[in-house]
């Protein structure tokens, strides 16, 4: 279209369009990559412009003036979110910080609670029927110039035409200012790739195939998205769309075809990243952009199902209390899309939020997990917000949970030389007991590789993996879950009692090496509960023999649990240094007797004058697991009813 013919009135050069600003109005810009670069700078480099008040989202070009006095006497900066290139400013006092939830700023413009008196914008040319694009940036931009009294677009053919809410046409815009530049690039680069990386793949752990995903602003959950690429038919449902994505679009990981609200398409909001990125969504009809009071919508998040939200944070205390926004008093970046998603995601079925962040700050000087919030810190995210917290050392699940269960998760993933401290800190606000052991302070990283998982004839998985102090209350419930006859056959005794002094004991004696627990975990109703323990304890002196072992719930129990457990055991045993397992076992325990024979099937018996018999196993002689051994009858399967100590 020539905008010439068409509306000749409407086409004016920069500084004519900025002459229509006049003395002391309220004057939004468009957001971030999507910002008019040359109509911001023109009205700057006004003298006569005086008293004006800026509303953005996310702001680049006005980091070249905030140092300005000048600059800084006519112009009143107020941002909804903090970038990286303003931060020094924030720091120095030099803008106003707008606290709120992304889904309601669409909202505050509509109802005059911020009143608008114009809004400068970028858009890509129109097309034959008057049609622009506000391409990379529709978020809080189209409602921004839908509440303004005066409307001015900068017309760039280097912006993208997107497809959704994007569409505004010519007669929505009282200036028209034609000016080619290239786009506000940028490229989120996290500082610690090695860090990033052990957090993506815990991350990875969480999302299933199928499921949608949010991603949250920031350069660590961009960093993430690498490390979903084994993943099939993920969705996106997000605000922020960065060059991240296009490995995954392109290996087809990202389908959307799972997805249940728009079904096919990549809902977002904005665009932040390179060239290549701007290309990608360019007509491209996979992209649907809609509005920050539509995309961050809560009850809109809800609608997909398996809804996963992946964002980041400043610290997390012991509670779960997490600050995204400031450092202490010090303004860092801002509210934005978190809080709308985590309980978006909550609502969702079948869907949990993530929270991920590095354990230190300040070259590992600083925890980022802390007993307490600095002072001045926000609380966006209250603890009652939040699934999961990942740092590179674990994951932590807090939904649910009480303030010691969540203590001894959160301590269990901070770095390990803060652990100690953490938890002398929650003893001392009697948070949790006061004889609690802290974790250990290895990096536990090597036992990812001690995880597995069987699948039963019924159709579910059991996860198996290394006990853990955060453990305790699922141990307990798994114990007291136990028959009587089930908790006798191990313990040799009736045993009443599974009291905290009891895992205390046990775990103790834990250091994944000489002394190991295993457990196998089956999703029930939604969560994990404990069906199978399995345990080995080094003999001492100077044995290469370790005493052995288990309990399966007896609802799993003749399933193959115990016979899968014993090889996973076995191969743990192996790589720290022995050579094989004893077992003590009542005599009417034939159950148990016969896993090990399976196993073992020339394992030595020695019967003692009571009524129990020790089993001597020589990994040598082990049967591979699976195998059918002479002896098995017809449709035998493997049972074990022995508790762990």
């Amino acid at each position: 279209m020539d905008l010439k013919k068409t509306c000749p009135d409407k086409l004016v050069d920069a500084e004519t369009a900025m002459s229509k600003i006049k003395n002391g109005s309220r004057v939004f810009i468009g957001t971030g990559c999507g910002e008019p670069q040359h109509l911001i700078r023109t009205m700057v480099e006004d003298l006569n412009m005086q008293d004006i008040m800026v509303y953005q989202m996310l702001s680049w070009t006005f980091a070249d003036y905030v140092d300005d006095p000048r600059f800084m006497k006519r112009f009143s900066l107020k941002l909804f979110f903090i970038s990286a290139s303003m931060r020094k400013a924030a720091f120095d006092g030099k803008i106003d910080y707008i606290p709120t939830y992304l889904s309601q700023i669409p909202r505050y413009f509509a109802k005059r609670r911020i009143g608008l008196d114009v809004a400068l914008i970028q858009v890509s040319p129109p097309d034959k029927f008057g049609y622009c694009s506000l391409g990379v940036s529709v978020d809080i931009t189209l409602a921004g110039m839908q509440s303004a009294k005066v409307v001015i677009a900068q017309v760039n053919p280097r912006m993208p035409r997107t497809l959704g809410d994007s569409v505004v046409h010519i007669d929505e815009i009282d200036y028209l200012v034609q000016y080619e530049e290239p786009l506000v690039e940028a490229r989120p680069h996290f500082k610690n790739p090695n860090v990033a990386d052990r957090i993506g793949f815990y991350v990875n752990q969480l999302v299933d195939d199928g499921a949608t995903l949010q991603i949250g602003f920031g350069h660590l959950p961009n960093a993430i998205l690498q490390h979903l690429s084994d993943k099939k038919d993920l969705g996106i449902h997000t605000q922020l769309i960065t060059d991240a994505f296009i490995p995954l679009l392109e290996k087809k990981v990202i389908t959307s075809r799972k997805k249940t609200l728009l079904p096919g398409r990549v809902v977002a909001s904005l665009c932040m990243g390179s060239e290549q990125l701007y290309r990608f969504v360019d007509n491209n009809p996979m992209f649907y952009f809609r509005s920050s009071e539509f995309v961050n919508d809560p009850t809109v998040i809800a609608r997909n199902d398996n809804l996963i939200s992946i964002s980041s944070a400043l610290e997390v205390d012991l509670t779960g209390q997490v600050c995204t926004d400031s450092m202490g008093h010090l303004f860092y970046s801002g509210i934005g899309d978190q809080v709308d998603f985590l309980r978006g995601s909550a609502m969702s079925k079948g869907g949990f939020s993530v929270i991920a962040l590095p354990s230190t700050a300040q070259n590992g000087n600083v925890s980022r997990i802390v007993p307490h919030l600095s002072e001045g810190a926000g609380v966006a995210t209250t603890r009652g917000d939040v699934n999961f917290v990942v740092t590179e050392y674990g994951i932590a699940e807090l939904s649910g949970k009480s303030i010691y269960q969540r203590v001894m998760e959160l301590a269990q993933i901070a770095h390990p030389k803060f652990r100690e401290e953490l938890i002398d800190v929650a003893k001392s606000r009697h948070y949790i007991f006061a004889d609690q052991l802290p974790p250990t302070q290895d990096d536990l990283i090597f036992l990812e590789g001690y995880k597995n998982q069987m699948t039963l004839k019924n159709g579910k998985t059991v996860e198996f993996r290394p006990l853990l102090p955060s453990d305790e209350f699922a141990y307990r419930n798994f114990f007291y879950s136990l028959q009587e006859k089930t908790i006798y056959f191990r313990f040799f005794y009736k045993m009443k009692l599974f009291s905290h002094e009891v895992v205390q004991k046990q775990w103790a004696s834990v250091d994944y090496h000489k002394n190991m627990s295993m457990i196998g975990q089956v999703r029930i109703g939604g969560h994990q509960e404990i069906i199978a323990i399995g345990s080995y304890a080094d003999e001492g002196k100077g044995s290469s023999s370790a005493e052995v072992a288990f309990v399966v719930r007896e609802d799993f129990q003749g399933m193959g649990i115990a016979s899968y457990l014993l090889s996973l055991m076995e191969r743990i045993a192996k790589e720290n240094n022995f050579t094989g397992f004893l077992a003590s076992v009542l005599r009417e325990n034939t159950a148990m007797l016969r896993v090990f024979k399976k196993r073992y099937p020339h394992a030595k018996t020695r019967v003692s004058g009571g009524d129990d018999v020790s089993v001597l196993m020589d990994f040598s002689d082990a049967v591979e697991y699976g195998r059918k051994v002479p002896g098995d009858k017809p449709g035998e399967n493997d049972i074990c009813v022995c508790p762990t100590t």
